[in-house]
């Protein structure tokens, strides 16, 4: 058995790994640490070790950030997003796990370097009205939506009847990111997080720059082609994660009657991932 499993647990591996690959761009894999900046008993080192879910929900969390103007705009004016934009989601991937895993000094640094970025995000929407990477409002906007998704995530493809009094632990762990960064009030509940994202939609837009973004993130070409099976499931399951809000306001569409083999193709995924990365 061990014969056949070595073989395609590497196949799996690869693959996945191809969509981040941080040695290919010669940075360090990241290293789980007993001096991280949280616990390994810690919810968050259960929600963000999952490859599957978190992929998932990262690539949902992108587009409901780009529906608030000012992360539109950050991302329009101050990045290569057209020729990068699984670059993006590989930092945003590697900011997770350092901050997640990570030893406390790295974790730090990886913190330092987020917030001297933000600094320099800054310029004018097209109405007229400044914004800045690191106004707490808009940093308390992508904490919000990222970490729900990311816990959304888990509970539909690795723990459906994770505990309540769990997600609001998760909540109140990652908070202490959301703070470090620069946020303010950061709620530290499930439905503090909700009433959040609930509170910020009437200032939510989409216009033609929102549509090209929202394009190449779910057209972007895959490193290999090995890894694009995986992608485009990754791609169908984090739409089917959205809102049904956020959905209408992209103009995308519910998987409908392919919902069940969307959901299902993927948990299958996230279970082989499971035990190929074991």
């Amino acid at each position: 058995m061990v014969h056949v499993q070595t073989p395609l647990k590497r196949l799996l591996v690869g693959r996945v790994r191809a969509l981040f690959n941080d040695q290919a761009r010669g940075e360090r894999p990241v290293r789980r640490s007993d001096d991280a900046l949280f616990a390994r008993n810690a919810v968050v080192w259960r929600v963000h070790g999952d490859v599957t879910s978190m992929m998932v929900g990262g690539v949902a969390s992108l587009l409901l950030q780009m529906l608030h103007p000012a992360v539109l705009a950050g991302v329009w004016d101050h990045s290569n997003f057209r020729g990068d934009m699984l670059g993006r989601l590989r930092r945003t991937a590697r900011f997770i796990a350092l901050t997640t895993f990570a030893s406390r000094i790295e974790a730090e640094a990886a913190i330092a370097r987020v917030r001297d970025v933000h600094h320099r995000v800054r310029g004018v929407l097209p109405d007229g009205t400044p914004y800045s990477a690191d106004d707490p409002e808009l940093l308390l906007w992508v904490h919000a939506t990222e970490t729900l998704c990311f816990l959304d995530a888990w509970i539909r493809y690795a723990e459906p009847d994770m505990a309540a009094a769990d997600q609001d632990l998760y909540f109140e762990e990652v908070a202490r990111v959301a703070r470090a960064l620069g946020a303010a009030n950061v709620p530290v509940t499930r439905a503090g997080i909700v009433a959040l994202i609930d509170r910020m939609r009437p200032q939510l837009r989409v216009d033609d720059r929102t549509r090209e973004v929202a394009r190449l993130v779910l057209d972007q070409r895959p490193p290999s082609l090995a890894a694009r099976p995986i992608q485009q499931m990754t791609f169908r399951a984090a739409v089917d994660l959205l809102p049904e809000w956020a959905r209408e306001m992209h103009g995308l569409y519910a998987p409908g009657l392919s919902r069940p083999l969307v959901r299902g193709s993927t948990l299958a995924v996230a279970r082989t991932l499971r035990w190929a990365f074991t």
